[in-house]
C-alpha cells in the first residue's frame, strides 16, 4: 500500500508531504542534504516492507523548486518530530543518513518519546577541519563560484561519494559517472542544509540519547568517515556500531543488502 499526504493546517505548523508504503509499525526515512525522497525507493523502501514495516519517506526543507526561507538544523528536527506526531502513536523508528542522520540524532536528544529505536548512517557528532573545508567548498561552488564541466563534475561527485571498489567495476563506474553528470543544485535551499551540517563538536551531548540506536559507518566513505561515526557510538550508551567495507558514502545504494540487513536485525534485536 502507498499512500501520498500532505497535511496542512491553518492554526499549526504545516506537516511535510510524505509518502507511507506497507503497513507495519512505521520507520521514518531522513535523507542527506540536496538527497530525494525517492532514494530510497529502489533498496530500503522495499526490504522494510518486506520485514514487515510501514515506510515513511519525505523530502526534507528545502528540497524540491521554489523558494525558501532561511532555515537552520533546529528546522529540521522539528520538521521530523512533527511528522511522526502526525503519523499516529509514537514512538516510531528512525533512520537517517548523512545530515539525515544528524537530524535523527538530535531528534533522539531532544524528543525521546517519539523515537522507538535509531539508526545513524555515514553520520558524525561534529565538525572536524576537513569536513568544514568540504562542505564550506560547496557552499561557495553553489553561490556561483567557477565552475566546472558536467563531466568533470560526475568525476568528482563519484571519486567523492563511492568507493574505490565501486570506481573499479568498469560497467558499474560509467554508470554512476553519468548519474552524477548533473547541474549543480544553486537553490537556498539546498545551501541552508549545507549549512545545517557544520555542527559544533556534540559528542558530549549525544552521551544524554536513551533510547536504542546503531550507526552504520561506510569503510571507504571520505564524506563521513568511519573514525567519525565511531565516536557517535562510543559517545552513545549501548549503540551498535557495524562498519560496512568497501561502500562509500552512498553504502546505502552501493551495498544494500548489507544495509537492508543490518537494519532488520537492529530492529529485531538480533545481533549483527
Amino acid at each position: 500500500m502507498t499512500t501520498r499526504t500532505a497535511v496542512a493546517s491553518r492554526t499549526a505548523p504545516e506537516v511535510p508531504a510524505h509518502t507511507r508504503r506497507g503497513t507495519g509499525e512505521p520507520v521514518l526515512l531522513i535523507t542527506g542534504s540536496g538527497g530525494s525522497a525517492r532514494s530510497w525507493d529502489a533498496y530500503q523502501v522495499p526490504a522494510l516492507v518486506r520485514a514487515g514495516y510501514q515506510t515513511v519517506t519525505f523530502d526534507n526543507r528545502g528540497s524540491g523548486p521554489g523558494p525558501t526561507g532561511p532555515f537552520g538544523l533546529d528546522d529540521l528536527v522539528e520538521d521530523a518530530a512533527r511528522l511522526i506526531e502526525a503519523l499516529g502513536p509514537a514512538p516510531c523508528r528512525v533512520v537517517g543518513l548523512s545530515l539525515g542522520a544528524i537530524v535523527a540524532q538530535e531528534l533522539a536528544l531532544r524528543r525521546p518519546e517519539l523515537v522507538r529505536q535509531a539508526v545513524f548512517m555515514a553520520t558524525r557528532g561534529r565538525t572536524d577541519a576537513m569536513r568544514r573545508a568540504m562542505v564550506t567548498a560547496e557552499i561557495e561552488q553553489s553561490r556561483g563560484a567557477p565552475s566546472v564541466s558536467d563531466a568533470h563534475r560526475g568525476v568528482l561527485r563519484a571519486m567523492q561519494n563511492l568507493s574505490q571498489s565501486t570506481l573499479a567495476d568498469d560497467s558499474r563506474a560509467q554508470d554512476w559517472i553519468a548519474l552524477m553528470e548533473g547541474p549543480l543544485d544553486t537553490g537556498d535551499g539546498y545551501r541552508y542544509q549545507l549549512e545545517s551540517t557544520l555542527i559544533p563538536d556534540r559528542l558530549r551531548d549525544y552521551a544524554g540519547i536513551t533510547v536504542p540506536c546503531a550507526v552504520i559507518a561506510f569503510g571507504d566513505d571520505l564524506v563521513t568517515p568511519p573514525h567519525l561515526g565511531r565516536e557517535v557510538a562510543d559517545a552513545v550508551e549501548g549503540c551498535r556500531y557495524v562498519e560496512i567495507a568497501h561502500c562509500g558514502h552512498y553504502g546505502h545504494l552501493e551495498n544494500p543488502g548489507a544495509v537492508n540487513d543490518a537494519l532488520t536485525a537492529f530492529f529485531a534485536g538480533h545481533p549483527e
